[in-house]
């Protein structure tokens, strides 16, 4: 959905935040007391098992989970950035410098730094100055695209989200004048640090709602109110530690997700239906971790398995490759060049493996021979 600025002087009804009671949210606590239950539930099951996997383990599935986090909420916005670059940018801001295989341009930079400050540093006070500095961070060159914008502080212009071919466009949202942004924050950053009575994950849910619904920056007001309840939830968890991603659940569900937003922000400030619609995509996200967390436990019952045996480099490499999910069918030819070696010389490695009861031939033969792992084809069947 597109930022732009229009003149348009008549509209159907009014925004929550045009409401005599505004921002003083409702919602029905009997529906969501369960969803809430059950999602506090699976948080904890997901840090218990997470936590029990190994050092090195948790510390790759954290890079990864930061990565899909900020190449995810980058996407929401129709910006596509390159994975490998976020993931180098995040191991070197993380200090995992075996795991920063590339550079990373300022933008990238910018943007992994906003999410860490979120996630790492979640115990902190969220102020005005904090805020500036993510958004800085996002915009290092003060501009958006092509659009030279007020980076570091409030917007100074009134901002509409529409979509549409100029001249029939949609209105979808108008944030609140600019004149009433500081106030609007004031509020806000009061609450985020002082109101105590609310359960974190609820209040990472009505913290997004608010801080997207005033719109306090000219852009990047999605990715900073994603960041916002970032932080929440990692208040929630008291860690620091990422083993799921919210913001890739939402890219899954963005239409959901942006027309959820329209939807309340057009209603009443009675948001049980927002509430119900986060509670329920996080608990999406977590059941995707706990997948990544399958995973990452197979890995280490495997090499558990195999221990005793003698295993090459190469071996080594391929296998922790089929064991993260090859695509497709692993063929010598495929293996040679992900091992780099000849055509002979991944022959051999595969007859070895097989001689050890770790690969099998799949049915097909003749050129089109094609190997699976042992334990996988077993747990397939």
């Amino acid at each position: 959905m597109a930022l732009r600025r229009i003149d348009v002087t008549i509209r159907l009804g009014m925004y929550i935040h045009e409401l005599p009671n505004w921002p003083h949210f409702s919602w029905n606590q009997y529906r969501i007391a369960e969803l809430l239950v059950q999602v506090r539930h699976q948080q904890g099951r997901l840090t218990g098992g997470m936590e029990s996997i190994g050092f090195h383990l948790l510390e790759q599935t954290i890079l990864q989970t930061l990565t899909q986090d900020v190449v995810k909420s980058s996407e929401i916005e129709g910006e596509i950035l390159d994975s490998s670059q976020v993931r180098s940018s995040v191991a070197r801001q993380l200090g995992i410098e075996h795991a920063a295989l590339g550079l990373s341009d300022r933008h990238i930079d910018g943007v992994v730094k906003m999410i860490l400050d979120a996630t790492q540093n979640f115990d902190k006070p969220l102020t005005k100055e904090r805020l500036f500095s993510w958004h800085m961070a996002l915009f290092p060159e003060g501009r958006s695209g092509w659009k030279k914008i007020t980076v570091g502080a409030w917007r100074k212009g009134s901002v509409d989200v529409v979509s549409g071919q100029m001249g029939k466009e949609k209105i979808h949202f108008e944030a609140p004048p600019a004149e009433r942004v500081n106030g609007e924050m004031k509020s806000f950053l009061k609450w985020i640090n002082e109101e105590h009575s609310i359960d974190l994950v609820l209040k990472a849910a009505l913290a997004h709602l608010w801080f997207v619904t005033i719109h306090p920056f000219d852009d990047g007001n999605g990715r900073i109110g994603r960041a916002i309840a970032d932080l929440l939830l990692a208040r929630s968890e008291k860690s620091c530690h990422r083993f799921y991603s919210l913001s890739q659940q939402i890219q899954v569900e963005r239409k959901r997700y942006y027309a959820i937003l329209e939807q309340t922000q057009q209603g009443t400030l009675d948001v049980t239906l927002w509430i119900e619609w986060f509670l329920g995509c996080l608990e999406r996200a977590i059941q995707e971790a706990f997948g990544v967390l399958e995973t990452v436990l197979d890995k280490v019952r495997f090499w558990e398995v195999v221990a005793n045996l003698a295993i090459n480099e190469r071996q080594r490499k391929v296998l922790n490759r089929l064991l993260d999910g090859f695509e497709g069918k692993l063929t010598s030819s495929k293996w040679a060049k992900v091992a780099k070696c000849s055509q002979d010389t991944a022959h051999r490695d595969i007859v070895d493996l097989i001689e050890k009861g770790i690969l099998i031939k799949n049915a097909e033969g003749g050129r089109n021979s094609s190997y699976s792992l042992v334990m996988q084809k077993r747990s397939s069947q």
